[in-house]
């Protein structure tokens, strides 16, 4: 490699270095934003969760499908939906939900419903995508997929309707989850006692069969809304620490790279030197 092309070259990679420092940037912009969405959501999710767990009790299995377990779907089939990313560039975001979602899943008896357009990606695993949520703001698509999943579930196609996404934990971990939303299952270990004291006590206007297939519909949007954010967090986390890693990794190149044209423009110097010194020796000698 010659002085023209290393200097080409550093030029190159130092532009390659500002892209991925601006995708550094914005990731961690957008990370911010989305856990900040994830957090103020939360105190509403715990008290529609704490709502729902003391109108159940009230409530016979009947007045809401959507808590029973659909025992007749035909094949007694799953439907997993899959929250991905629109765009790579993230690590190892996308593909550690692959492998655990072929882990998990069994594609002969479930299929997929994806958010996200790399999730496109299990098809050539032998998924049977039936529907294909994707768009550039993924939050819009809530209710569509809510109704496109419960309607399925009420008519006995699927058995269960099972969330997959990465959950954010910290900057620096993602972890690939699977959430049950479909039939409605809420851990009432720690409200039971609570449950057993005071459901007397709430005054439920119609009545508590009325309002509970309601208040399980948005509970389980909720659920999905929330998978979105937690997926969109760590997309951006992924996203920030692989474009920190290529910016590093450029920077590396660009200190090689520099080390090396000053290695050619010496050797270039003293072989200039080196015909001066030679030629004047020769017309010496002469």
């Amino acid at each position: 490699m010659n002085l023209r092309q290393t200097r080409k070259k550093i030029k190159s990679v130092g532009n390659v270095k500002k892209i991925t420092k601006a995708m550094q940037m914005i990731a961690a912009i957008k990370m911010k934003k989305s856990q900040t969405a994830a957090i103020e959501g939360r105190p509403y999710d715990e008290e529609l969760k704490k709502i729902i767990s003391r109108v159940i009790p009230m409530v016979n299995e009947k007045y809401s499908p959507l808590l029973v377990k659909q025992e007749e779907a035909e094949n007694k089939k799953k439907l997993a939906i899959v929250i991905a990313s629109n765009k790579g560039l993230c690590g190892g975001f996308n593909i550690n939900l692959f492998r655990f979602v072929s882990k998990n899943v069994d594609f002969k008896q479930t299929d997929l419903v994806i958010i996200g357009k790399k999730a496109t990606f299990l098809s050539r695993l032998g998924a049977n995508i039936s529907a294909d949520f994707s768009s550039p703001n993924n939050l819009n698509n809530i209710s569509a997929v809510f109704n496109f999943a419960s309607e399925k579930f009420l008519k006995g196609d699927y058995q269960e309707i099972i969330l997959f996404f990465n959950k954010f934990i910290s900057v620096l971990r993602v972890e690939p989850v699977k959430v049950l939303i479909l039939p409605v299952k809420l851990d009432l270990t720690k409200e039971e006692p609570l449950i057993k004291t005071r459901a007397s006590d709430y005054l439920i206007e119609p009545t508590p069969e009325t309002i509970i297939d309601p208040l399980l519909k948005s509970y389980v949007q909720e659920l999905i809304k929330n998978a979105i954010i937690e997926s969109e967090a760590s997309e951006h986390s992924s996203r920030m620490i692989a474009m920190k890693n290529a910016t590093d990794n450029a920077s590396d190149v660009i200190y090689n790279l520099t080390m090396l044209r000053n290695k050619i423009r010496q050797e270039n110097i003293t072989n200039e030197l080196l015909d001066m010194v030679s030629a004047k020796a020769s017309v010496e000698g002469n």
